[in-house]
């Protein structure tokens, strides 16, 4: 398997160079529950919120109208590539809320401690080796304000009890000996959003070609929750 450094820099080339057609290759599939994390996710007027991993920017647009002129969304994702694509986007939409955008890593964010109400992220944490994930659960915990909610939709693990489809078993197998071509790996997103000290809040189980598709909503505990 690839090392970090390695799987950074192979995911930032692979998406800039699909950036400007990748609308048309993956959103039929993966945009409704892009949509359904952004829902459940409860954006409201006014809040700040953060997109790691913002592709194309649909959901950027999507989370800048919740917001409304009184908000500010922001955004990282590794590829300029895509940035470009949804910075042209932003140009023709003209938002009421103030949008920045920035590519960089979501291992270390550029963002100071409880900045925003909400961080969301599609189809985006699967990308990373999963001893990275831990981390980017981290910073994504450090930059949300106590009781700010965090919202992951991705590939994931089948649970005990269900069997995988042969696509899934497939998927999971060219994952494992073709990185470089499967580039993303199924999660288990709620144990992995739990683990980094949310509260899970929601889960709902969707399926893209019979493969899992989870979307989870966890909470930033106050640290005064526990005290009387």
């Amino acid at each position: 398997m690839p090392d970090s450094a390695t799987q950074h820099e192979t995911n930032r080339a692979f998406y800039d160079r699909i950036s400007h057609v990748y609308d048309w290759l993956a959103d039929s599939n993966e945009g409704p529950a892009r949509r359904a994390g952004v829902e459940a996710l409860a954006v409201q007027p006014g809040e700040a919120v953060l997109e790691l991993g913002f592709g194309t920017g649909n959901e950027v647009l999507e989370l800048a109208k919740l917001v409304g002129p009184t908000g500010r969304v922001a955004g990282i994702d590794v590829s300029e590539g895509m940035r470009a694509v949804t910075q042209k986007k932003l140009d023709e939409a003209k938002p009421q809320a103030k949008v920045d955008l920035c590519v960089g890593d979501a291992r270390r964010l550029p963002y100071p401690d409880q900045t925003f109400d909400a961080v969301y992220t599609s189809f985006t944490l699967e990308l990373f080796p999963l001893d990275d994930i831990p981390g980017v659960l981290a910073e994504a915990k450090r930059v949300l304000k106590p009781g700010g909610r965090l919202g992951v939709v991705s590939m994931a693990t089948v649970k005990d009890g269900q069997r995988a489809s042969f696509l899934e078993k497939s998927y999971v197998w060219m994952h494992r000996h073709f990185p470089h071509f499967v580039d993303c790996q199924p999660i288990d997103t709620e144990g992995v959003v739990a683990q980094a000290g949310f509260q899970i809040q929601s889960v709902q189980e969707r399926e893209i070609w019979t493969m899992p598709v989870r979307v989870v909503v966890g909470i930033k505990s106050s640290p005064h929750a526990n005290k009387a």
